[in-house]
């Protein structure tokens, strides 16, 4: 255990890794600012769906939330930089956890991937070269690191890469529809628009994603097939950056790789001049039984959450109940429609909800298929009216295709969703049986 944890090896890849990150996330920042994705997703919506239990966390009144996004950029800059290194990082933690928990309507996983990252980076001795830190301060400069700064990387990723793949394991993967779903939104792109029509396209995306998330990691940490595999991955990234347009997480994950190159390897690309660690010494900090029980715990969470959907009734596809947090990527389309109807319970009057008053578009898109957005509306709802005094009950009418087959009734119209209890780990009776083929 302490060898191969707390062995010091060079640190190299920590230090260009952190490079890249703190640019990465610098960009990410600042391009949500000039994308418009500020101002579609934060700012115009009257209010967001924030995570259950959050609903406390919402966007800063005005155009404040621009000045949120410059703060966490500048914070990027200066992880870059290794500038204050770990106040930099946990304020960027703090600020980035705010605005993933904040909204659901763009949600994705790899914002959650990059909360994952941001916080694994805290504990990170990655300032201690080529650094302001380290100019500013001598006695921080180090050749080395502890082992399981690589380790706790390449576990996560492997996690990551492993269920992203698993989920896949289903028909409509498997028989190509779900890609066929996906590429035709994207029938109008420059010059590959066309081709990704095609079916034999189809079956090759659906078998190399899923064959290359199931594979790249132990194939990036055998020698053998490291260098051809990083090729893959530059390949699937950037065509995954291309097509999907998912912002950063395509480059973050080819800079992730050098924690799977030796460090003498990254050191001679990215570090001529620095000298190479390789005395193998083993240090084992006073901390070592929490710092281990702490990964232990962290990883336990990661490898569990995202199997929780197996405990829940039905298909996660049509309920949604474990889908988020658990890695399933880009597996399904969804298309749905929802009337809300509020019933004055003294008087027994109904009125149905204009949603398009409410919500923005994609707000409209989420509130119409995801049972648990479904269920907070109608708890703003019921909240709004009782504002006015009134004790009001609503109901949802809700149809929903899931992978392009017929519409079907998702959520019980006969049930006050203003009256129930939402439960994160148990399945909510209100949702209808999927009856997916």
């Amino acid at each position: 255990m302490n060898k191969f944890l707390f062995k010091q090896i060079d640190n190299s890849a920590l230090i260009i890794f952190r490079i890249f990150f703190g640019l990465l996330i610098f960009l990410e920042s600042v391009g949500a600012i000039f994308t418009g994705w500020i101002k579609k997703t934060l700012i115009d919506p009257e209010f967001t769906f924030s995570f259950i239990g959050f609903e406390w966390l919402q966007p800063l009144p005005g155009y404040w939330m621009y000045v949120y996004y410059l703060i966490m950029g500048i914070f990027g800059l200066f992880v870059m930089l290794g500038y204050r290194y770990r106040f930099s990082i946990i304020a960027y933690t703090i600020l980035w956890t705010g605005t993933y928990l904040m909204q659901k309507a763009s949600y994705n996983n790899h914002y959650y991937l990059l909360v994952i990252l941001s916080t694994l980076m805290c504990i990170q001795p990655a300032a201690n070269y080529c650094s302001i830190d380290a100019k500013r301060n001598p006695k921080i400069i180090r050749q080395s690191m502890p082992q399981w700064c690589t380790y706790i990387v390449i576990i996560q990723m492997a996690i990551v890469y492993t269920f992203a793949s698993v989920a896949k394991w289903y028909p409509d993967w498997l028989d190509t529809s779900v890609i066929e779903l996906l590429m035709s939104t994207r029938a109008d792109y420059p010059i590959i628009g066309g081709v990704l029509q095609q079916k034999w396209v189809h079956y090759i995306l659906a078998y190399m994603g899923l064959i290359f998330d199931l594979l790249v990691v132990p194939l990036l940490l055998w020698k053998p097939t490291r260098k051809w595999t990083f090729f893959a991955s530059l390949f699937f990234h950037l065509f995954n950056s291309i097509v999907f347009q998912i912002g950063i997480f395509p480059y973050m994950s080819i800079a992730l790789i050098v924690f799977f190159y030796p460090p003498k390897t990254i050191k001679n690309i990215f570090f001529k001049t620095k000298v190479f660690y390789d005395s193998g010494a083993i240090v084992v900090p006073n901390y070592k039984p929490y710092f281990v029980a702490i990964l232990v715990v962290h990883f336990t969470i990661q490898a569990l959450l995202p199997l929780r959907h197996w405990k829940i009734n039905d298909n996660v596809l049509w309920t949604e109940e474990g889908h988020r947090m658990s890695w399933r990527m880009m597996l399904r389309t969804k298309n749905g429609y929802a009337t809300y109807r509020v019933v004055n319970k003294a008087t027994n009057r109904s009125t149905i909800i204009k949603l398009d008053e409410y919500l923005s578009p994609k707000q409209r898109r989420i509130a119409s298929t995801k049972p648990d957005v479904i269920w907070q509306f109608s708890q703003r709802l019921k909240k709004e009216y009782a504002s006015k005094g009134i004790d009001a009950a609503v109901y949802v009418n809700c149809m929903v295709a899931v992978n392009g087959r017929g519409f079907k009734e998702l959520i019980d119209p006969k049930v006050d969703l203003a009256s129930v209890k939402w439960d994160a780990f148990k399945h909510s009776s209100w949702i209808l049986p999927s009856k997916l083929d």
